[in-house]
């Protein structure tokens, strides 16, 4: 599986921005999938999973509310669409998915869960 994030850049706190996740390798429908960040001196947290079928979704605290995953398995694309955005929103984002075909419905929380990774899109909210 290879997965290829798009979309990011520098904005001003309380912008929007759409990040997209491409994939190839494996039927995309086959796969939950998630996002993460990571800030600079950071460790890579969690921000927000989708199952495969693309009805359940289970976002981190500090998003809830304020970012939405979604997905088009006919376009074998995730997208994370981010509003009301913060500084402290500021990281590189990175797609990932999972090696384990779960149940439809599942969602993987864990970043151990998680084998594929793509190669990070720099996401910048300024004050």
């Amino acid at each position: 599986v290879q997965l290829q994030a798009s979309g990011g850049g520098l904005v001003q706190a309380g912008s929007s921005l759409r990040l997209s996740c491409a994939t190839s390798g494996r039927s995309f429908s086959s796969y939950a999938a998630a996002w993460f960040r990571q800030a600079p001196g950071k460790e890579r947290e969690f921000v927000g999973t989708i199952s495969r079928n693309g009805i359940n979704t289970f976002y981190a605290h500090s998003v809830k509310g304020r970012f939405t995953i979604s997905r088009d398995n006919a376009k074998n694309t995730m997208y994370l669409q981010m509003n009301s955005l913060k500084p402290e929103d500021t990281a590189v984002y990175y797609c990932a998915a999972p090696a384990t075909t779960y149940s439809a419905n599942y969602l993987p929380k864990l970043y151990r869960e998680y084998d594929y990774w793509g190669q990070g899109t720099q996401v910048t909210v300024s004050s």
